[in-house]
C-alpha cells in the first residue's frame, strides 16, 4: 500500500532523515520506533506532504504522491493523527469530527462515519455537545482519531497516541486501534512505547540518528536482545 523509497529530508541546512525507506502492505499494522529526534515524526510529516524530501519517492497505492500538497494526498486515502492531537479548542466534539469530512466522499458519507466513530469511541458520543478543550486528555486523543477517521482514510498514520496519557486509558487507544484495523483500515504507528507499539504491530521499523537501523517481525524485534536494551530497559 505504502512505499517509501530512501528519502532525504532537511530542516533548512540540517538534514534530518537519511535513506529512510520502509514498506507498508494492506491490511497491517507497522510500527516506527526509536527514540526522541530520531527521526519518526518527520518521516510521518514527509509521507502526509507537511515536509519535502529533497530526494527519494514516496508511492501510495502504486501511485507517486512525493511532493503532492497535504490535502490532495488526504483525499488519496491517507490520514495523519499529529502529535499533540492539534484539535481545535472551542469547537464543540462534533464540530471537529465534521471538520475531518472536509473533502467531497468524506462529505457525502459523513453520517456513517459519525456513527463509526461514536460506536468505536463512546465516550465522544456523551461529549459530543462539549468544548474540546473541556475534555480529558484520553478524551482529546479519542478525538483526535475520530477527526482523522472521518476522512475515510485507507491509511490511518498516528504520532505518538499514548504520550501523556496514563497506562489505563492508552491501553483502551490501542484496543480500539486493533479494532479499527480490524475493520479494514492499514496503519502506520509511531509510538515512544515500545513494549505498546510492538505487542500491537505485525511488524516495525527502529529509527536512530534519522535512519532506519533495524526491521522485522514485532515478535522476533522485541526479544532482540540489542533492541531490548536499548529501549525496553530490560
Amino acid at each position: 500500500m505504502l512505499n517509501v523509497e530512501s528519502i532525504n529530508v532537511f530542516y533548512g541546512g540540517a538534514q534530518a532523515l537519511y535513506n529512510v525507506s520502509l514498506q507498508v502492505s494492506k491490511g497491517e499494522i507497522v510500527a516506527l520506533v526509536g527514540s526522541n529526534g530520531a527521526g519518526k515524526t518527520t518521516t510521518l510529516k514527509t509521507i502526509a506532504g507537511l515536509l519535502r524530501p529533497s530526494s527519494g519517492n514516496i508511492y501510495f497505492l502504486n501511485k507517486r504522491i512525493t511532493n503532492l500538497p497535504p490535502n490532495i494526498i488526504s483525499e488519496k486515502g491517507i490520514s495523519l493523527v499529529p502529535e499533540g492531537r492539534r484539535l481545535f479548542p472551542f469547537l464543540t466534539v462534533q464540530e471537529n469530527l465534521e471538520v475531518g469530512a472536509y473533502k467531497g466522499e468524506a462529505r457525502k458519507k459523513l453520517k456513517d462515519s459519525l456513527e463509526l466513530v461514536y460506536q468505536l469511541f463512546p465516550r465522544l458520543k456523551e461529549r459530543r455537545n462539549q468544548m474540546a478543550y473541556t475534555l480529558s486528555g484520553g478524551e482529546q486523543q479519542m478525538l483526535a482519531i475520530g477527526r482523522a477517521l472521518m476522512s475515510r482514510p485507507k491509511l490511518l498514520m498516528l504520532d505518538e497516541p499514548s504520550l501523556g496519557l496514563a497506562p489505563v486509558v492508552y491501553r483502551k487507544i490501542f484496543d480500539t486501534l486493533k479494532e479499527i484495523n480490524i475493520q479494514g483500515i492499514t496503519i502506520l504507528l509511531v509510538e515512544q512505547n515500545v513494549h505498546m507499539a510492538l505487542k500491537l504491530a505485525n511488524r516495525a521499523y527502529v529509527m536512530e540518528n534519522g535512519r532506519i537501523v533495524m526491521e522485522g517481525e514485532s515478535e522476533k524485534l522485541f526479544v532482540d536482545e540489542n533492541l531490548r536494551k536499548a529501549y525496553l530497559g530490560i
